[in-house]
């Protein structure tokens, strides 16, 4: 266990860098030991499958990059039990780094977001060579990592529970595009996608403060808000607060966007309009922004709109720009965007949209 000092040395350090979306295993003399293509007899570390189920419940992500032929490593995984904690795994001969690469780009998340486990000092320093903000920790060193503040999110969710699986879902929608023959608005509509709005209410805050701490690539500000203002501004009569879910016929997407109006007498703005990047490839980006503008311009107000750029949300600044806001004013970095509300681009036929 760490002690208060180390606690409060990590978190200090943990406040400059990001929290861990995903962590990235070795196989040989890591999650077992013994090495599997040289006939030992391999033993689960029982410390490492803790660790694997505690993350996991926590929302954490778990992946493989392992030097390793991939079959036979998979049925090793499957005869212990554990294989299904696993997303795109990179069970092959590439380099370490090429597979971290692959799976921060399989599961669109920053590679500052992942920690990689290996017992191998080289395999960590290639790693960090290649890749300087992925945290490389050393297998035999995993004491106190439960406790460590990146991989301790302030609140653990009922859909932090289901991240896993909800991924795992995503896996079987990619595959089914693929083998789709038709054109991309027919597989939308093959979806069957339920997207819902609604105010948000308390039991909605926790994962509220989640997404503006987690999402920062469809995000229009990348301002983070903490239960207690989320809860303050929920019950102001001069904002709305809306969150969003998506649904479809492989399950649930859960809690996918977040929205923040600040409502004043001349006109309404966006403050805050964010979706997780999960559906970013559903046509779906736009339906948060036409209920905010249909809402305002049946105030009788114009909508203006708030985007700070963080070198990743350029899409968030063209989505504006394609639902006819033009730029107002800039403040620093702060840009100030204004639609008249003359046009508003409809709602996508392929999704069932309910307001609740």
């Amino acid at each position: 266990m760490l002690d208060q000092t180390q606690q409060e040395l990590l978190l200090a350090e943990s406040k400059k860098v990001k929290a861990i979306k995903c962590v990235v295993w070795d196989l040989d003399n890591t999650v077992w030991e013994g090495v599997l293509l040289e006939g030992d007899t391999l033993i689960l570390r029982p410390e490492v499958v803790k660790i694997i189920k505690t993350l996991d419940e926590r929302g954490i992500l778990h992946a493989i990059a392992s030097r390793n032929e991939f079959e036979p490593a998979w049925e090793q995984l499957k005869t212990f039990g554990i294989e299904h904690y696993f997303i795109y795994p990179q069970i092959n001969w590439n380099s370490k780094s090429q597979s971290i690469a692959q799976i921060a780009q399989n599961i669109n998340i920053g590679i500052n977001t992942l920690a990689f486990v290996d017992d191998q000092p080289f395999e960590r320093e290639e790693v960090n060579f290649a890749h300087p903000d992925v945290w490389c920790i050393d297998a035999a060193d995993l004491s106190g990592l439960l406790e460590h503040p990146r991989l301790s999110p302030r609140f653990i969710t009922p859909e932090s529970k289901l991240r896993r699986q909800m991924y795992q879902s995503d896996i079987q929608r990619k595959v089914a595009e693929e083998e789709f023959t038709g054109q991309n608005e027919a597989f939308l509509a093959d979806l069957n996608m339920v997207f819902t709005i609604k105010s948000a209410r308390e039991e909605d805050l926790q994962r509220a403060e989640e997404l503006t701490m987690r999402t920062n690539q469809l995000n229009t500000t990348g301002y983070t808000y903490s239960y207690e203002e989320l809860n303050q501004l929920r019950q102001s009569d001069d904002h709305l607060l809306f969150v969003s879910s998506l649904d479809d016929r492989y399950g649930t997407y859960g809690t996918i966007g977040l929205a923040l109006v600040e409502k004043e007498p001349e006109y309404w703005t966006v403050k805050l309009l964010l979706m997780s990047c999960r559906v970013m490839s559903r046509g779906v980006g736009t339906i948060m922004m036409t209920h905010i503008m249909n809402l305002a311009k049946a105030a009788g107000v114009p909508l203006r709109a708030h985007f700070v750029p963080n070198g990743r949300n350029r899409m968030m600044y063209v989505t504006y720009k394609f639902g006819g806001f033009n730029e107002v004013e800039t403040q620093g970095d702060l840009v100030i965007l204004e639609n008249p509300l003359q046009e508003i681009q409809p709602f996508p036929e392929y999704v069932d949209i309910r307001i609740i």
